[in-house]
C-alpha cells in the first residue's frame, strides 16, 4: 500500500469529526476529498482550509481514493458499508469514526474482496456538533482505536497507524469486543449519567430562580457531554445495548450503596469509602 503522503483521502461525512480530521490530515497526504450532502457543509470546509475539493456525490468523492473515512452516525455507517464497498478501488483502506465497533465490524467482513477494513475510534470530540464546530487540534493527544479484521493485511493495519500518528493521535489496536466493553463504561454511561443528572436538576429545583444563578463548576464540568448530538448517541447507546445496559447495573449498585452510607449518618464508613473513591481518582489522573 502507498504511504500516507502519497495517498488521496476522502473522507465521508463533514461534521465535528470528520471535518476535524479532514483538517488534521490536509497536507499530510496528497490530497483530502471531503464528502457531504449539504452543499453548505462543503463550502464551509473549503473555507476552513479543512479539504482540498468536496463533492455531494459518494461515488465521485471516493472513486480515486486510497484511503475512505466514513465520518457518519453509527448506523448510517453500516449502511454506507454496503453501498461504498462496490465502488472503491483495488486495495483501497476503508475506516470509520463510529464509537462503537462490534456491529460495524461485522457488516466490514461482508465488503468485497478489493478492499481493506479497519474500523476505527478517536477517543475524542466536542460536545457541539457540525463542520462549524470543525478543530483539527482535537485528535492531538488523543487515543485512536483500531480494530482490524482477520482479513486486515498488515499493510492495511500499518497505513491506518500512520494515519492516527498523522492527525496527532496515539493509535491503540484493540477488538471489536473489547473495546466496546470499555467504551460502554468510560464513555456511553458518563452521558447517561450526565442526562439524568441534568432532567434530576430540571426536576427538583427548576422551579426556584436561584438555582441557575448557584451552579457551580462541578455541575457544569459533570453535565456538559449532555449537551451531545442527540442522533449521534442515539446511535451509539442502541448498537451498544449490552455493554450499556451492563455498566448501567454496576453505576446503580454503586449509587445505592453511597446513598445508604449517607441515609445510615455512618460518618467514619463514608469517610473511609469516599476517600478511597479519591485516592483512585488520582491515580487515575496524577
Amino acid at each position: 500500500m502507498k504511504a500516507l503522503k502519497d495517498c488521496q483521502i476522502a473522507v465521508v461525512g463533514l461534521g465535528l469529526m470528520g471535518g476535524s480530521l479532514a483538517g488534521a490530515l490536509r497536507g499530510k497526504c496528497r490530497s483530502v476529498v471531503g464528502v457531504a450532502r449539504r452543499p453548505e457543509s462543503i463550502e464551509k470546509a473549503l473555507e476552513l482550509g479543512l479539504i482540498d475539493r468536496g463533492t455531494r456525490r459518494v461515488s465521485e468523492g471516493v472513486r480515486h481514493a486510497d484511503v475512505v473515512v466514513l465520518a457518519t452516525p453509527v448506523r448510517v455507517i453500516i449502511e454506507q458499508l454496503f453501498a461504498i464497498g462496490p465502488l472503491l478501488p483495488e486495495g483501497c483502506l476503508l475506516m470509520d469514526l463510529g464509537s462503537t465497533k462490534t456491529q460495524v465490524v461485522a457488516a466490514m467482513a461482508e465488503l468485497p474482496d478489493q478492499v481493506q477494513p479497519l474500523g476505527g475510534h478517536p477517543m475524542c470530540g466536542k460536545e457541539v456538533s457540525g463542520i462549524e464546530a470543525a478543530e483539527p487540534a482535537i485528535y492531538r493527544g488523543a487515543t485512536f482505536i483500531l480494530t482490524p479484521l482477520p482479513r486486515t493485511s498488515n499493510e492495511a493495519l500499518a497505513l491506518g497507524r500512520e494515519l492516527a500518528e498523522a492527525a496527532g493521535s496515539h493509535p491503540l489496536v484493540l477488538s471489536a469486543e473489547r473495546q466496546d466493553f470499555l467504551v460502554g463504561t468510560v464513555s456511553h454511561l458518563p452521558y447517561l449519567m450526565a442526562c439524568a443528572l441534568v432532567v434530576t436538576a430540571d426536576a427538583t429545583t427548576s422551579s426556584d430562580p436561584a438555582a441557575w444563578k448557584i451552579v457551580a463548576g462541578g455541575y457544569r464540568d459533570t453535565t456538559r457531554i449532555a449537551g451531545s448530538d442527540a442522533t449521534m448517541m442515539t446511535d451509539i447507546l442502541l448498537t451498544n445495548r449490552d455493554e450499556v445496559l451492563e455498566a448501567v447495573d454496576v453505576f446503580q449498585e454503586q449509587i445505592r450503596r453511597l446513598a445508604q452510607l449517607v441515609e445510615r449518618g455512618d460518618e467514619e464508613q463514608l469517610r473511609a469509602v469516599l476517600d478511597e473513591i479519591r485516592q483512585e481518582r488520582l491515580r487515575m489522573y496524577p
